[in-house]
């Protein structure tokens, strides 16, 4: 499917706003939801000449806004009385079968259509997925676990249990959460505002990361912040583990306060790798 076509409807769609859909408007929608369902259509993807190696799709974040815009509310209950459920009509379940090789366990997950699941990922209950996210091939999303809208996951991670994967669907142009390939995210872990966690790296559990927050690394002396243009990087192979900072003036310093801080404790090494492998047992 030619992807230029749709990307250009869906803009027009977006800046028109009419007052009423068409069938043809509908149509390109369809046409749009089945490129992300395939993958061929992302909302961030790799870019090596940017400084964070990802690249925003600002059209495919319009896309998805639009079919929140056009989408009716309907009931989507299995039990109308025992499990009433409504929603918009453009995001209904995604549909899954044994060809597309997910393991979708029993016990109250969701995935919400117009998003890419790839072979072999599993999902463990209850978890969420949102629209327009991609999960790459053999991937683990966890129990409890949230993969929020437009986030962009590799392949072979682990999402662990309770960990938050923050959407970023607005503004358009902001880029969304990026777990690259082989990443662990730890049980509880929240990882919010666009924040890239670059390939290998294991986040331990309970660490929260946003753009606000600078990221200590002790082994090469270096703090790491997002800005107001750029994300928060997590590097390659880094083990970022949840710490603390002690206030250095005023009441704060004075009281004995300290404030929560990330800190890369070392880089990935075969013991880290025998921790971790223990999810390869599962697949």
């Amino acid at each position: 499917m030619r992807i230029e076509p749709i990307k250009a409807g869906i803009e027009k769609l977006f800046e028109e706003k009419p007052s009423t859909y068409t069938e043809d408007h509908f149509r390109i929608f369809a046409e749009f939801k089945h490129t992300l369902n395939k993958g061929e259509a992302r909302s961030a993807e790799p870019d090596a000449s940017t400084c964070t190696g990802w690249r925003v799709n600002t059209w495919v974040k319009k896309g998805i806004l639009v079919g929140l815009r056009m989408g009716a509310m309907v009931s989507m209950s299995p039990d109308p009385v025992r499990l009433p459920m409504f929603d918009k009509a453009t995001f209904p379940v995604k549909k899954l079968g044994p060809a597309d090789g997910v393991r979708l366990v029993p016990g109250g997950s969701s995935i919400r259509d117009g998003c890419f699941i790839g072979k072999g990922v599993i999902c463990m209950p209850p978890m969420y997925i949102n629209a327009g996210t991609w999960v790459g091939d053999g991937t683990v999303i966890d129990s409890h676990a949230l993969v929020g809208s437009c986030a962009q996951v590799g392949n072979n991670c682990h999402i662990s249990a309770a960990a938050q994967l923050g959407g970023v669907l607005e503004p358009v142009g902001a880029m969304p959460v990026i777990i690259e390939d082989e990443a662990v995210i730890g049980g509880n872990c929240g990882v919010y505002e666009g924040t890239v966690v670059k390939r290998r790296a294991v986040l331990g559990s309970g660490t929260i990361l946003t753009r606000s927050t600078p990221v200590y690394d002790i082994v090469r002396n270096k703090v790491y912040k997002g800005t107001d243009e750029e994300p928060l990087v997590i590097p390659e192979e880094a083990v970022v583990v949840a710490g603390s900072r002690a206030i250095s003036h005023g009441p704060g310093k004075d009281w004995g306060i300290s404030l929560y801080t990330p800190v890369i404790v070392k880089y990935r090494d075969s013991k880290t790798d025998a921790r971790v492998q223990l999810e390869d047992l599962l697949r």
